[in-house]
């Protein structure tokens, strides 16, 4: 019996009414099969499990320990996440489509986009999605046939997910992050850890340590990249030319496929993100030249190491995105001399290794949120010469964005840089990490740009 005929009978209930659990509903009901929605918080969903179910599809981000989750798995239901039951209906409908993944704590979206713009410019047709983009249901569901998925990979997604197989992935770093969610760093690093288990091919970060020590024992086909001139096997960069030795016919030869020109901005963790990307693409047999037209044509996305403005010798930029400390850490080693803005909720992540690593470049600091006070304690333990000031709110977001501005105005001279690189979630004081960067942006329009 098929897995779509399979469905018809069974009992099934989807967990979460978010972007995932909205695009598995509608999977469902265009096919003519009923699903109950969970959600605690959702106008018309189910708040309690009241019935006895076949098949649970859990949305990204909830918690094993959720009442709702424990309610389901007591009653001896088999549960998948949305990656494992596309992975199912995949099979039955896309049988000969492929698919590739990445992982990391940072860098992850900036990655997979650099490989939808390869694919772009490939004779194979591809398309991003997973935690980027659209669910992959949805891309299943749409009825658009494309040679590959890529799929970026959340901790929250790859907790979940045992059945799906990757032609090939990427690991691009780990650091800490979301451990207020996974309870210690390291069940967080086992969980980005798990695409390996689902590859027999991965491109790997040689300069993220925590990546070459968790991947040792693993069996697999392993593909360094770092900022180096590259070893056989290896992906790197010498000089201006980044450097294929691992897909090459001969080993002892390497490939050029792109030039540092052609990355955009060519800062180190951006150059990093692109030898990834070519590795994935290189992995399923993309040509170098491909590759190399879309590198030139990519461009970051927005509230991602974003120029607001450049005004009397000073950048205004906008990395709103960089949500943890490694991210944050990367925003400010980009630049020589950072008004450091930051804050919100740390998610259970410590900034002493940030204060320490980056104080060279931080010139003084503006923080907001939650969480201020645990950054003000690492700046006055590691790096007590560094100024900082906690600005005070009053529950209008766009009011607390005019002080930090004006205080950055006041504090800026010519060759400094004002970074929004938060370390943090936004969820305190702004909807999202869009909107702290968006009236961030309009801010510096309005308060420095007039």
């Amino acid at each position: 019996m098929s897995f779509m005929h399979e469905l018809s009978a069974k009992k099934v209930a989807i967990i979460g009414a978010g972007v995932t659990g909205s695009a598995l509903l509608d999977f469902f009901i265009t096919r003519g099969l009923k699903a109950d929605l969970y959600d605690e918080k959702a106008p018309g969903a189910l708040r309690e499990v009241n019935s006895a179910y076949d098949l649970a599809i859990v949305s990204p981000g909830w918690r094993p320990d959720h009442p709702i989750i424990l309610a389901i798995e007591a009653t001896g239901c088999e549960i998948l996440s949305e990656i494992d039951f596309s992975w199912k209906v995949k099979e039955e409908i896309a049988p000969d489509q492929k698919w590739i993944a990445l992982t990391g704590t940072n860098g992850k979206t900036t990655t997979i986009q650099m490989v939808q713009s390869i694919f772009d410019y490939s004779t194979k047709s591809g398309i991003a999605c997973g935690n980027v983009g659209e669910p992959v249901i949805a891309v299943l569901a749409s009825g658009e046939r494309f040679d590959y998925l890529a799929l970026e990979l959340s901790s929250f997604q790859l907790h979940w997910s045992r059945l799906a197989h990757f032609e090939a992935v990427a690991l691009l770093n780990i650091a800490p992050d979301h451990i207020d969610w996974h309870g210690s760093f390291d069940l967080y690093a086992q969980a980005k850890l798990r695409l390996l288990e689902a590859s027999s091919v991965a491109i790997i970060n040689g300069e993220d340590s925590e990546n070459v020590i968790r991947s040792a024992s693993w069996p697999g086909r392993k593909i360094f990249y770092n900022l180096d001139t590259p070893q056989a096997g290896e992906l790197g960069l010498v000089e201006n030319l980044l450097l294929d030795r691992a897909f090459t016919s001969d080993p002892s030869r390497a490939v050029d496929f792109a030039e540092l020109s052609d990355i955009h901005p060519a800062v180190p963790h951006n150059v990093s993100n692109a030898l990834a990307a070519a590795g994935l693409a290189l992995a399923i047999g993309i040509s170098h030249e491909e590759i190399r037209a879309g590198l030139q044509h990519f461009t970051l996305d927005r509230h991602r190491l974003e120029v607001v403005l450049e005004k009397d010798g000073i950048s205004w930029v906008n990395d709103s995105k960089a949500t943890n400390p490694h991210a944050a850490a990367a925003a400010l080693l980009s630049h020589i001399s950072s008004i450091w803005i930051a804050g919100g909720l740390a998610k259970g992540a410590q900034m002493g290794p940030l204060i320490q690593r980056c104080s060279p470049r931080i010139k003084a600091a503006i923080l907001i949120g939650q969480d201020a006070p645990i950054i003000a304690t690492a700046l006055s333990k590691f790096a007590p010469h560094i100024p900082y000031f906690i600005a005070p709110f009053n529950g209008d977001s766009q009011e607390l964005m005019r002080d930090v501005v004006t205080r950055a105005k006041s504090l800026a001279v010519s060759g400094d840089t004002v970074l929004l690189a938060p370390a943090c979630a936004s969820m305190d004081q702004f909807e999202d990490y869009a909107d702290r960067g968006e009236k961030f942006a309009g801010m510096v329009r309005e308060v420095v740009g007039r």
